[in-house]
């Protein structure tokens, strides 16, 4: 398997997940989404996702995109250890939960959207911090009032890690990065705690990545 993704993408943080929770070796192709480099436009990638987003996972010479895709079609071909819950109901639950990470969080707050709103709108800096506040506190408020109403296990649907976590800790990550104050969402913050003291997130991390550097 060749997962391409890059250290800073938080939707390849949770493929790298999921792929050490389940034990399965990968190669670590880079690509590197950062101007003014954006590998994520250049021809060749175009030919992997026409899209330009990463990641993608090539397998026996097909491509699959989209993490949530990569997540499901990974649990189909290596159902153990599941990361999702038993029970149907919390199954659904627990991809609700990552749906809204992906969509209702991730997606408003991603590289491409800050680029438009200071490229393409030339909004200022702190017109743009008020955005990513606005729907990132909005966001997490919906997240942590989910768990509230959830079942007393050690991670948000389950004593093990299923894909609420794995789709929360990325995002968790990036706002703790950009010095957001998380405090009024202990649940979350639990739960991203345990989630980053096992070894399949230490390794999934962007410091652990070979193309990982500070800038």
């Amino acid at each position: 398997m060749r997962l391409y993704n890059f250290f800073r993408n938080s939707a390849g943080y949770r493929v790298r997940a999921v792929l050490n929770l389940k034990g399965i070796p990968y190669e670590h192709v880079s690509i590197d989404i950062r101007p003014p480099v954006e590998a994520q436009f250049s021809e060749e990638f175009r030919k992997v996702n026409p899209l330009s987003l990463i990641p993608a996972l090539e397998h026996d010479g097909r491509i699959i995109t989209q993490s949530s895709a990569i997540i499901e079609y990974l649990e189909e071909l290596f159902p153990e250890p599941s990361v999702f819950p038993k029970d149907a109901a919390l199954r659904a639950q627990s991809r609700a939960f990552a749906a809204s990470v992906a969509a209702e969080t991730h997606a408003l707050l991603s590289m491409r959207v800050m680029k438009f709103l200071d490229k393409d709108l030339g909004l200022p800096q702190a017109d743009r911090d008020k955005w990513q506040a606005q729907w990132a506190h909005k966001g997490f408020a919906a997240l942590e009032a989910m768990l509230k109403h959830g079942p007393d296990t050690q991670f948000a649907y389950a004593d093990y890690p299923t894909v609420a976590d794995i789709f929360l800790v990325p995002q968790y990550y990036n706002l703790r990065h950009a010095k957001m104050d998380l405090s009024a969402y202990p649940r979350l913050g639990e739960i991203v705690a345990r989630c980053e003291a096992l070894p399949a997130f230490q390794k999934a991390s962007p410091e652990a990545q070979p193309d990982y550097d500070d800038r």
